[in-house]
């Protein structure tokens, strides 16, 4: 179960990689960053593929996607210079305590 938990933080930590590097392949036009993109992506869904085979689907790509998009709007903010308003702030903020309850209601700790 353990191993679960890490293989699902790292395809967490390789999602916004993916998306970045979606980002500046600029429609897959650069070819590196379209190679980065793909090689992130096929990493993030071994590891997500490893990690449901632990914990299950649901918990596993719920704490994925969200995880993942709390960082790309972190990411977004301090790299992209993206606003990042009260209403932001606020449901990103519900995003995180989401994934807070569905570990928690998991049977384990934060």
């Amino acid at each position: 179960m353990e191993m679960g938990w890490a293989y699902l933080l790292a395809a967490s930590a390789l999602e916004p990689c993916w998306v970045v590097a979606l980002e500046k392949s600029d429609g897959f036009r650069r070819a590196l960053w379209g190679a980065v993109t793909i090689a992130s992506i096929m990493a993030c869904l071994y590891l997500l593929a490893l990690a449901v085979a632990e914990l299950g689907p649901g918990l596993s790509y719920a704490l994925l996607a969200g995880i993942g998009a709390v960082i790309v709007v972190g990411i977004g903010a301090v790299a992209y210079r993206e606003a990042l308003s009260a209403r932001r702030v606020a449901f990103v903020s519900m995003i995180v305590i989401g994934v807070i309850g569905v570990r928690l209601s998991s049977g384990g700790m934060i």
